[in-house]
């Protein structure tokens, strides 16, 4: 079955800041994201908006990844020892939650993003009975990183939720690669045909070859033959896609194609992320793409990060906000 997942509810000017130190990065937090006006918004896993925890009404059009707190639930990434991220999530009676659904094979998956996009990790982390996740830290030097937990409380809806995490050192943004339509990632070649068209449901095809030759041996990741995640440049609002078929239904093919089906109500340039799985070994292939005509100032440059980012200011009537890739 199609599957169509809108990301749209775009939020500007988003800062990093620094806070306290957790483990090997600092976590900045909250931070409230304004809404752009006229754009309505689905986010994370489905298609439903995920309104504010508080009840103000611009955060039931966000997409999924810029607030850290939603619909009661709330990511608080903890203290730990070096090498290692850990975090909770505290539910509506603000205790941690234990009891979380498996999607995609897994309870939580993990997304961690650099604020350039030159960084992208999805990793899944494990649970101790307290509640706390912890794993390998997965953030890959100095920066700011944008960290995702990507999951569904059992009895609650699929939420992705966000935060800031600083590591400190050298700040320097490095510029985003220009828009193309072919990529190489450990001798494979990916390619991608269609393209992003606000306001429709885009049809998106990777094709997956090796030495010029097509991988049709593709290994199911997660209960598929591919994952997307997208990010817009700016503020990283999370768009998770998951491609048309799954694998043993009789119809869909372990490639070469992995085809997916997503949808953007606005301009913009956007950074593609897919996993595939080949030869029992998970690869990421990334594209910069742009969908309609991007404003001027959503064009890549390469421009230095500031040392200590000024912090943002929040949306009115907001009481909470936001805070090479490997698998585990």
């Amino acid at each position: 079955m199609n599957t169509a997942i809108k990301l749209s509810g775009f939020a500007l000017g988003l800062a990093a800041v620094f806070g306290t130190a957790y483990g090997v990065g600092q976590v900045a937090g909250p931070v409230a994201p304004a809404a752009e006006a006229d754009h309505d918004g689905d986010s994370g896993h489905g298609d439903d908006s995920h309104g504010d925890s508080g009840g103000a009404a611009d955060d039931a059009h966000l997409p999924g990844g810029l607030l850290v707190s939603d619909r009661g639930y709330t990511f608080e990434p903890v203290g730990a020892p070096s090498g290692e991220f850990a975090f909770r999530v505290t539910g509506p009676d603000g205790r941690p939650v234990t009891a979380y659904d498996v999607a995609h094979d897994k309870r939580m998956h993990l997304i961690v993003a650099r604020r350039d996009l030159s960084g992208f990790r999805h990793v899944h982390p494990e649970m101790a009975p307290d509640g706390t996740w912890r794993v390998d830290s997965p953030l890959a030097g100095p920066g700011v990183w944008r960290a995702f937990a990507d999951f569904t409380p059992t009895g609650g809806e699929a939420l992705t939720l966000g935060a800031d995490v600083t590591v400190p050192g050298a700040l320097v943004e490095r510029p985003l690669p220009a828009p193309a339509t072919s990529t190489t990632v450990d001798g494979y070649t990916v390619t991608l045909s269609g393209a992003l068209q606000p306001g429709r449901t885009s049809e998106l095809t990777l094709a997956v070859s090796r030495n010029g030759a097509p991988v049709t041996d593709l290994e199911p990741y997660l209960g598929a033959y591919g994952h997307l995640v997208a990010l817009r440049r700016g503020d990283l609002a999370y768009l998770h896609v998951h491609p048309d078929g799954t694998p043993g239904d009789g119809r869909t093919r372990p490639g070469p194609e992995v085809t997916f089906f997503a949808e953007v109500p606005s301009a913009g340039t956007y950074r593609l992320y897919l996993d595939f799985q080949h030869g029992g070994r998970v690869r990421t292939a990334e594209f910069t793409v742009t969908a309609g005509t991007p404003s001027a100032t959503s064009a890549p440059a390469a421009t230095s990060t500031p040392a200590v980012p000024a912090p943002p200011t929040p949306s009115p009537g907001a009481d909470h906000g936001t805070p090479g890739h490997g698998h585990d």
